[in-house]
């Protein structure tokens, strides 16, 4: 299963806002360049991460996006369900749409389901917080400016 930009985006900008010292707060601008990535991208993610409650908004100098929750309180699977609302990986997952001709009597659909579900269960398990803690290649890159330090030590 491959998450979508949206997800990475949305992801990237919690973990992030879990690392910045406290308020926490940090500009669309900020977390863009940090992290290379668009702007206009990421005020999409930013917006529906508010709409949802997991980062509070301020205008005006001083302002920016900071949590609005623990970063503890935070499942990464609950996030990911939010962002990927349609993880149909094959046709026949939607009933709707579904136009293969052997849906009714092929396994197929059982197995990926099974395995969507395992998928999710794992990011069940963990939180932003540990994310956004973790150690080694995680650590490297927030503490070298952006480039990513393998943990051999390697650029990359």
């Amino acid at each position: 299963m491959q998450l979508t930009q949206f997800t990475d985006y949305s992801l990237r900008t919690l973990i992030y806002l879990a690392r910045q010292p406290e308020p926490g707060m940090a500009t669309i601008a900020e977390i863009a360049d940090y992290f290379q990535i668009s702007k206009a991208h990421l005020v999409k993610a930013a917006n529906n991460l508010a709409n949802h409650g997991y980062i509070e908004t301020m205008r005006g100098k001083g302002g920016g996006i900071r949590l609005a929750r623990p970063a503890n309180s935070i499942g990464i699977g609950e996030l990911v369900r939010i962002t990927e609302p349609h993880t149909d990986l094959v046709e026949c997952f939607d009933m709707r749409t579904n136009q293969c001709r052997i849906a009714r009597g092929c396994a197929l659909k059982g197995m990926l389901y099974e395995s969507r579900q395992a998928f999710m269960a794992v990011l069940d398990k963990y939180t932003l917080a540990e994310a956004a803690g973790g150690g080694g290649a995680a650590m490297a890159v927030f503490s070298g400016g952006g480039k990513h330090v393998e943990e051999n030590g390697d650029d990359t």
